[in-house]
């Protein structure tokens, strides 16, 4: 034991990205008393599975930022990566700043557009904030279109419609079939009942032709909305639920003999990134043929961690094997959706394990603090 300790001390691991899978690894390394920096944009943990709950509650939004500092201390630096100089082993920042590494985990999850996402150079309080103006443009509004149907689209009207239910609101996509494709067709086609029973205004099969030319998320009575069918309606608040990206800003440039078409990286079985034996990928820019889930992104951390503890003391590395699929979605506090390994479940124990409160609970015990 005390030989491991040892090697382990030359170790110093630089977490790129605070997201589901980089404070699953920050934890781990914590745990194992492994020299770490993790690094992030916001100074807080972005629970953002309760992002969309966030944008139609008032006060609820503060239960959804979590801080780094409070649990990582001296561990947690806030800032944006620039890029990675693979030859010195360091991370340098858009200020400046240069942290050497022994290894690297690259956690730079998705990125796309406000409510969904918020990866932001900003203060916890501003982030808040942002969530409790999106409230009351919420409020003002009569009517809302919300732009996209896939998963977060369906939850995001859903959500409005559950706590506003006086409003009008429509829900627009260039598909047929909502949410996303790696649910079961039933599942899929429970989701539209829900937000038919709710009362949601389905336009599917069209797509919204002037969306680079609307105000997002400010409230603008009858604002004309185009679809690229000819057709047309008004609407006070657009919300757009489209677009989700690989975050690859922070190493495109350094990585870019191994990143997949998406911007992904391309990692072997052990979550290696093509090329660099002591560079991990974990959650959504790992370049894995599976759902892009919190879930997986915790998986992913430990086989990286262990790994990382592993190459150091020269044991034979851990593979990744996909998780049992879960995939639940929250369609206002009282439904939701969902199916484990391949069977539906029921929408009341959809709604009673993840859409009452958004598994809130998980991340601020992971957190190891207590929850507003």
């Amino acid at each position: 034991m005390g030989g491991q300790a040892s090697v382990l001390e030359d170790v110093h691991v630089v977490v790129v990205g605070g997201g589901f899978g980089g404070i699953a690894a920050a934890q781990q390394l914590k745990y194992r008393g492994i020299s770490f920096t993790l690094v992030d944009l916001k100074d807080a943990f972005h629970h953002n599975v309760a992002a969309l709950r966030a944008s139609v509650q008032k006060g609820f939004a503060k239960r959804t930022f979590i801080p780094y500092a409070a649990t990582f201390g001296d561990s947690f630096l806030q800032g944006r990566v620039e890029r990675v100089d693979t030859e010195r082993q360091t991370v340098i920042l858009e200020d400046g700043k240069e942290i050497q590494y022994s290894h690297l985990i690259l956690s730079t999850g998705t990125d796309g557009p406000f409510p969904g996402k918020f990866n932001t150079l900003v203060s916890c309080q501003t982030a808040i904030q942002r969530y409790e103006d999106l409230v009351e443009e919420i409020q003002e509004a009569e009517s809302v279109l919300v732009v996209g149907g896939g998963s977060t689209g369906v939850e995001m009207a859903a959500e409005i419609k559950t706590e506003y239910p006086d409003k009008k609101v429509v829900l627009i996509h260039a598909r047929i079939g909502l949410a996303d494709a790696e649910l079961l067709p039933s599942v899929r086609q429970q989701a539209k009942q829900v937000l038919q029973e709710k009362g949601v205004e389905l336009v599917l099969g069209q797509k919204v032709s002037n969306l680079s030319e609307l105000q997002l998320n400010v409230t603008r009575r009858n604002t004309l909305v185009t679809m690229d069918t000819g057709s047309s309606l008004t609407t006070d608040l657009i919300i757009c639920c489209t677009g989700l990206r690989i975050n690859s800003a922070a190493y495109a440039s350094s990585f870019s003999g191994s990143l997949a078409e998406n911007g992904a990286l391309q990692v072997n079985q052990h979550l290696q990134v093509d090329g660099f034996s002591n560079v991990y990928a974990v959650g959504d820019c790992a370049n894995i043929n599976e759902p892009k889930m919190a879930y997986h992104a915790s998986l992913h951390a430990a086989v990286a961690v262990s790994n990382i503890v592993n190459s150091v003391t020269e044991k034979e590395l851990t593979s990744y094997h996909t998780g049992n699929l879960t995939m639940l979605l929250a369609m206002g506090h009282d439904d939701g959706v969902g199916q484990v390994n391949g069977c539906r479940l029921p929408r009341s124990l959809v709604a009673l394990g993840k859409s009452r409160d958004l598994l809130l609970w998980k991340s601020w015990r992971e957190m190891q603090q207590k929850q507003p």
